[in-house]
């Protein structure tokens, strides 16, 4: 039979069909989202202030006063690992969508080929040559119906919000973290400057004590015991020293270079950094707003209520529209007569019926899996409440100690020099001296130890409260970049 001629009515009555059906394609099925309501409280426990205010969270650590500390974290914005991992998942985000987009549009593809049969010098046998030429397109449009292919788009327009809130998170665990060692380092610095110069003390009160010993004025227990003393101290300095080490080389790391690559800039003596102090801490809604963390959740569960549209619409009718135009002709010339062009046009319908319960599981199972981030996303709040309150009460419990130990080490001081004048005169024994020596040093270390934590609390508080980096970040740039993938000679390896 030879193809049906191309007419002018067939095309109007298939373009009527197709706008038919398209009007039926706007209608959804499954859940529509929500944004959670979750009821907190109107302040935080542990904040003692008569009205609270506004947390300063804004570039935070330049509150510290430490011009090597801002260069560093702005070194880590851009070099660190699961920053770039962060971006580049938010480049995949944006892929997924535009990807998962196509589904609503018409899939179009084109065909062609030309062919020539010899019979070969058997002409006696009616073989003859002759050539085919051939080409077509094919069309196919699925109407999405019920929603499925929307509710997806919908999934993956929460997948991009949620990875770039994971972006914000990790750079909020960053700053924090090269904060963290930075403090620790300069604490460690501070705690064998501070071990070493004990030593020397104590090594001076040992050989005062030898030279008394020498002149018959002291025992040779006085002698082993300031010996020891020295000794002692000092075995703590290579402790302190590698743990110095290892604060500079995670913050190498964290800044994307190798381990060592920092020593040198660390080598230098810097005080402890001091935040400015108080530090207010907002009120609890705020941190709902400004925790990234708690965004990605929420975005995750967004993401996993459309999906349910997904599973559910699977449970419909598929409806979609498909037409195909072909031509075929002996010669080039004759392919676009209408002679030779055949068409078809028309809708198909594709109904579930019986498939053992497992469509109905599949939506089930993403009932479930929202439940499970709807969970995740309340848990999340309580963490960061709980950060929150476990930071401001340290904060402030820290001070209140490190006041105690500023007053204890000063007393000390005054013990220490007093021993001493008094051994000195024979007014009391060599076991004084060693005895306010050991406690002056374990005042000191420990008041150290205490603006380490105060510094510590105070980072933690800024990341319990959301404050991270509030820069631009480029996501849009690859960190491979192929030259040339189109075509070309296979590599052999």
């Amino acid at each position: 039979m030879s193809p049906a001629p191309l007419s002018v009515a067939r095309p109007r009555r298939a373009v009527l069909l197709l706008l038919a059906c398209t009007a039926l394609a706007g209608c959804v099925v499954g859940p529509d989202y929500e944004t959670p309501k979750i009821d907190v409280p109107d302040r935080f426990g542990a904040d003692t202030a008569t009205t609270p205010r506004p947390a300063e969270l804004s570039r935070w650590w330049t509150r510290m006063d430490d011009p090597m500390l801002d260069a560093m974290i702005s070194e880590a914005v851009e070099g660190n690992l699961d920053v770039a991992s962060a971006k580049a998942a938010i480049r995949e985000a944006r892929a997924t969508l535009r990807q998962t987009g196509g589904t609503l549009a018409p899939q179009v593809d084109a065909s062609t080929s030309a062919t020539r049969q010899d019979g070969g010098s058997n002409t006696s046998a009616g073989q003859t040559s002759n050539s085919n030429f051939q080409a077509g397109f094919d069309a196919s449009w699925e109407l999405d119906l019920f929603g499925a292919n929307r509710r997806s788009i919908e999934a993956a327009r929460y997948g991009l919000d949620a990875a770039n809130e994971d972006l914000r998170a990790t750079l909020l665990t960053l700053v924090g973290d090269v904060a963290t060692y930075y403090v620790q380092a300069r604490g460690f610095q501070a705690r064998i400057k501070l071990a070493e110069r004990t030593a020397r003390s104590q090594r001076e009160t040992a050989a005062l004590t030898r030279a008394q010993f020498e002149a018959g004025a002291s025992s040779a227990l006085d002698v082993a015991n300031a010996t020891g003393q020295a000794a002692s101290t000092e075995a703590a300095i290579p402790t302190l020293q590698i743990s110095f080490a290892e604060s500079v080389h995670r913050l190498s790391i964290l800044t994307g270079k190798p381990p060592a690559a920092l020593m040198g800039r660390m080598a230098e003596d810097k005080p402890i950094p001091e935040p400015r102090l108080p530090m207010p801490a907002g009120v609890p809604a705020q941190v709902l707003m400004a925790r990234p963390d708690i965004r990605v959740a929420e975005r995750q569960l967004a993401q996993s209520t459309a999906l349910i549209g997904v599973a559910e619409a699977a449970r419909w009718p598929d409806v979609s529209l498909s037409g195909t135009i072909s031509t075929s002709a002996s010669t080039f010339g004759n392919l676009f007569e209408a002679s030779s062009i055949a068409w078809s046009v028309g809708p198909s319908l594709s109904v579930p019926i019986f498939n053992g319960g497992q469509l109905k599981a599949g939506v089930e199972i993403a009932q479930a899996q929202r439940d499970q981030s709807y969970i995740a996303f309340r848990s999340s709040i309580l963490t960061a409440l709980e950060d929150v309150e476990n930071s401001l009460f340290g904060l402030t419990r820290e001070q209140e100690r490190y006041d105690k130990l500023d007053t204890s080490a000063r007393a000390y001081r005054r013990a220490a020099a007093l021993s001493r004048s008094l051994y000195q005169t024979g007014s009391s024994s060599f076991l004084d001296v060693l005895d306010a020596e050991r406690s002056l040093y374990s005042a000191e270390d420990t008041l150290l130890q205490s603006q380490i934590n105060i510094a510590t609390y105070y980072i933690a508080l800024n990341k319990a409260l959301g404050g991270g980096w509030d820069g631009q970040i480029d996501s849009t740039r690859p960190e491979i970049v192929d030259t040339y993938s189109g075509p070309r000679l296979a590599y052999q390896p």
